[in-house]
């Protein structure tokens, strides 16, 4: 009767056995926010030091990384992938594509973070949440903290990069709204998202070349003064009916955008991550883990 008695026990005991294997194999797991809390509790600090030291000494630093963070996350996700340097088995990685080679900058100031979290908390930080702090601390400060959000990590970084995907998901500058807005749906991002991410380019620099040729040729809200300035130095196009609902309410909510933003933000820095046993934590921002 004992051993009878046992079968059970032993079946549920089995069951919880391979319940918590399974749980343990799960290559994916959510990103949460204090992913570091216990295992580099410094961590984000040590990113908004960083930040703070680079954007004093030149604000374009931070809207270097708002940038360098779309363009990571639209190709293979947001993994780093866009960081990795040309290699003998990869000489032609993201960085070297058109869309990014030779106006993506801040790679440099992603190596002394790197190097700084090397030092105080060896292999834990992955350099995919590093651009996403990056990203969080940069809107901060440019802002004066009028955007100031939590953001959520635990990324791991990709070990492939390739030249010709950034021109598969990065719209060019020739691309009209519809364009635009096809290329966020995507990857998971509405028309909304659109307008409220485009209002990152009220920082850092733009070149007529990258305007719509027509882009000013309406009548619009655009203050009178300046409209006539941008007429003169660049081709314009004016926004059509719903985005320029979304553009004007933007601008003229106190707090509107801000607190779209942040959320736009956050939803961008979590498209197609890496986690779990996905990726790898790059020793260097730069190249792959070599076992």
């Amino acid at each position: 009767m004992a051993a009878v008695a046992a079968k059970p026990n032993v079946l549920v005991a089995c069951a919880l056995l391979l319940l918590a294997v399974g749980c343990q194999a799960s290559p994916f797991w959510p990103l949460e926010i204090g992913y570091y809390h216990d295992k580099c509790p410094q961590a984000e600090a040590v990113v908004k030091g960083v930040m703070e030291k680079a954007i004093s000494q030149n604000p374009g630093n931070g809207a270097a990384m708002i940038r360098m963070l779309f363009h990571d996350c639209f190709v293979e996700g947001c993994d780093a992938s866009v960081l990795l340097d040309p290699t003998r088995f990869s000489p032609t990685p993201e960085k070297l594509s058109p869309p990014n080679d030779p106006t993506l900058r801040g790679f440099k100031l992603i190596d002394a973070i790197k190097d700084a979290l090397e030092a105080a908390c060896p292999g834990v930080v992955s350099c995919a949440d590093i651009v996403a702090f990056a990203v969080r601390d940069a809107s901060c400060i440019l802002s004066r903290g009028k955007v100031n959000f939590q953001m959520p990590s635990g990324r791991r970084d990709g070990t492939f990069s390739n030249a010709s995907e950034p021109l598969k998901f990065l719209a060019p500058p020739t691309s009209n709204l519809s364009d635009l807005v096809v290329s966020f749906v995507i990857k998971g991002l509405n028309t909304e998202d659109l307008v409220v991410l485009s209002g990152a380019h009220t920082i850092g620099r733009s070149h007529c070349s990258s305007f719509v040729s027509d882009r000013l040729n309406t009548p619009s809200d655009i203050n009178g003064g300046l409209a006539a300035f941008l007429q003169g130095q660049c081709p314009a196009d004016a926004t059509p009916g719903e985005t320029a609902r979304m553009v004007v309410e933007n601008a003229k909510i106190p707090g509107w955008w801000e607190d779209r933003f942040e959320k736009a933000m956050v939803k961008m820095a979590g498209i197609e991550v890496k986690t779990g046993y996905q990726g790898q934590i790059r020793k260097s921002c730069r190249a792959i883990n070599h076992y």
